[in-house]
């Protein structure tokens, strides 16, 4: 059972207490940045006092935020800290008087060293080695922003965040199980469609963004778009025939009747077997607490998703991770 925060989240919070945080600013890149929107979702459900915003990396430091100064928390995340619109978006925060933190695998990273506090998490996607999901970019942004908004709004989320996050793995592993007949039948489906469409909305949108852009598009060469749930009925409902094909997010936060509606009327005008519906009310959440689920539903989503799109890889002779054209390989964009 977890009893405590990580070490480098503690020492960064101990540091924060003698500050006047009045604006939290969320920067990252592609899946990194997708993690960012439940973040949001979280302050803007838990914090009075605080305000906060989602930010590319370069477009923060185009826009230069007004409230980007010595009362701002910038938190940043790269899996390797390497991302360089990502660290530039650090040294532009500090230059403005800003507090940085920075998330990331690598403690001597150029973003761990662009930053004031550096904040470890683990990833097992792309290294293959298993991990407890309590740890990962997820668990550390919440745990991270529950201290906080503990600082910030005296009030104390961590104690039953621990609590949710260390049943967080054995959920994820309920979930594959239960998804994998599914993402089976579905891969023999979707494998060789030229467009999949993600649907979600709150604190989902995020793994259903991520999905889209980091594995659709840049693995598996398959175009998509996240779709925002209720965005959807404002133009993209259009696409919908028996052909098009969708994965739709139905979560368990506030927003859960805005991606049950997208999910009706995928039913209603498209295909059955093109529409692929993960619904947190099936999976088994034992000990996580219910304030907590809505915002771990994602995690267990995204993760349990992964099996899907190497079983999507195989059917497509397309390896995961190496099927790249450009990212990774090219130096001068």
């Amino acid at each position: 059972m977890k009893t405590a925060l990580n070490a480098d989240i503690a020492s960064a919070l101990d540091a924060l207490a003698s500050t006047s945080i009045k604006h939290v600013f969320l920067v990252a890149c592609g899946g990194s940045l997708s993690i960012m929107h439940p973040g949001k979702y979280f302050l803007d459900r838990h914090s009075d006092a605080l305000t906060s915003d989602v930010y590319n990396g370069d477009e923060f430091v185009c826009r230069d935020p007004r409230h980007l100064n010595a009362n701002a928390l910038v938190i940043l995340c790269s899996q390797t800290g390497t991302t360089k619109e990502t660290v530039r978006a650090a040294q532009h925060a500090k230059s403005n008087g800003a507090i940085t933190i920075g998330m990331t695998l690598d403690s001597a990273s150029p973003l761990a060293q662009a930053v004031d506090y550096v904040v470890n998490y683990q990833a097992s996607y792309t290294t293959g080695v298993p991990i407890d999901a309590a740890e990962s970019n997820y668990g550390v942004l919440y745990m991270l922003l529950a201290g906080v908004v503990r600082l910030a709004d005296k009030i104390d989320h961590v104690p039953s965040l621990l609590k949710s996050l260390s049943h967080l793995q054995p959920a994820i592993d309920k979930a594959h199980a239960q998804f994998a007949d599914m993402f089976e039948q579905y891969a023999h489906r979707f494998y060789d469609k030229n467009v999949i469409y993600t649907t979600a909305s709150g604190a989902d949108y995020g793994a259903a963004y991520s999905f889209s852009i980091c594995v659709l598009m840049e693995m598996q060469w398959i175009n998509s778009q996240a779709i925002h749930a209720n965005e959807f009925f404002h133009g993209p409902f259009e696409v919908v025939d028996e052909n098009a094909c969708f994965i739709s997010f139905v979560g368990l936060d506030e927003t859960r009747r805005l991606e049950e509606r997208t999910v009706e009327f995928l039913k209603r005008y498209g295909s059955a077997e093109n529409i692929m519906v993960l619904d947190a009310k099936t999976l088994d959440l034992s000990g996580i607490d219910a304030a907590f689920q809505g915002y771990l539903v994602p995690l267990i989503f995204f993760d349990t998703l992964w099996k899907f799109a190497y079983k999507l890889a195989a059917l497509r002779d397309q390896p995961m991770l190496l099927a790249r054209r450009y990212m990774k390989k090219l130096t001068d964009y």
